[in-house]
């Protein structure tokens, strides 16, 4: 049986943890918050570390350090998790959920999510492409789901 079925997100070794990500690149784009309701707006607006074209961050070990608004999903409880997209592998398996059908662990394929369209390579743009960074409002996106 795979191991996502059989072990909670907490038991999992750091090789289990990283071929959990589909590579799709969506946790890497600028988000805003609604502060009076809550809600959550992404924007097509990607962090300047990101590979546009793999959707994986070119300086993961470091991304931390180097951009301290990022987030190590392991060191922090999944409850406040909500901000991440609806297919990503680390919320469905915290809320009980399958992997879909193009997950990379499912289809062998590591361009499965580019392949079924989840990926943000054929939209996202790096912050360094955004004349004022303030304006991120004017970079929202609405997620089909």
């Amino acid at each position: 049986m795979s191991f996502w079925k059989t072990k909670k997100l907490s038991e999992m070794t750091a090789e289990e943890w990283e071929s959990l990500c589909d590579n799709c690149g969506q946790c890497c784009l600028h988000k805003l918050e609604d502060e009076d309701t809550g809600d959550l707006y992404f924007t097509s607006v990607a962090c300047k570390l990101i590979d546009l074209e793999t959707c994986r961050c070119t300086r993961y070990s470091e991304r931390t350090q180097l951009v301290p608004e990022c987030l190590d999903l392991k060191q922090h409880s999944f409850t406040e998790y909500n901000w991440l997209p609806a297919s990503c592998a680390y919320r469905l398996l915290n809320d009980g959920k399958e992997l879909p059908p193009w997950h990379p662990l499912l289809s062998g394929d590591s361009k499965s999510a580019q392949n079924a369209g989840v990926s943000i390579s054929s939209y996202a743009i790096k912050e360094s492409e955004v004349d004022d960074i303030e304006d991120l409002e004017d970079y929202i996106i609405e997620w089909l789901e």
